[in-house]
């Protein structure tokens, strides 16, 4: 398998990391490279890859592609359910699993830029007011409590991410888009995977839609 832009491009970018949140406000594809006429397709063999910097990362993003191309009725694999946390991120390691499954796809993800800003916001407070008469004419007795909650902290982020499909029996790209997404999510909240199944589907269905595997 020749590295070209795979290796060339993926390998400088997986160490990049993206601050994924819980809503997105906007999600835009572009078509980078549509399929040739010579290439193979549909793919009904693929091993899923996605490059980050969290094994967890990773593992989300590539489980959900996996989950909407077996919904499809096509055999993918993730590349981390065949590793560890320790495995070598190199075209070795990938190439070696391509040959195991007998793939004739290799789909990589990969990050290309990230953006995200981090803002205060001030909670509302909850205010309650007891209002009692005294035993005084025209004299009444005013309880005010307020219930002040922490300022709300939010991460805005934007993130595109560069997807390839490499066709194994001509070991090259044949298929590529990029794709926008951004979002917003407090900054407390664990990091929400369903931005990532999110994700997926959108990906997949892409490939769906230009052939890259069957409809």
């Amino acid at each position: 398998m020749k590295s070209k832009s795979f290796l060339r491009n993926s390998m400088l970018l997986f160490c990049a990391s993206v601050a994924l949140a819980a809503c997105s406000s906007g999600h835009y594809v572009t078509r980078v490279q549509a399929v040739p006429e010579s290439a193979d397709v549909p793919y009904q063999n693929i091993l899923v890859v996605a490059l980050l910097n969290s094994f967890d990362a990773r593992k989300g993003l590539e489980d959900g592609v996996v989950k909407d191309l077996t919904d499809r009725g096509i055999k993918a694999v993730a590349s981390t359910s065949m590793m560890t946390t320790k495995t070598p991120v190199t075209k070795a390691t990938f190439v070696a699993m391509v040959d195991e499954l007998g793939s004739d796809g290799l789909l990589v993800s990969h990050l290309v830029s990230a953006e995200s800003k981090v803002g205060a916001k001030d909670a509302n407070p909850q205010t309650t007011v007891n209002v009692r008469p005294t035993y005084y004419f025209n004299v009444w007795n005013v309880q005010v409590t307020e219930y002040v909650e922490p300022a709300f902290v939010g991460v805005k982020a934007s993130f595109v991410l560069a997807t390839e499909m490499y066709s194994v029996r001509d070991r090259e790209a044949v298929w590529a888009i990029e794709s926008t997404s951004d979002f917003v999510q407090e900054i407390t909240e664990p990091r929400p995977y369903l931005v990532y199944l999110d994700e997926a589907q959108k990906i997949v269905g892409y490939m769906a839609s230009d052939g890259v595997i069957a409809q």
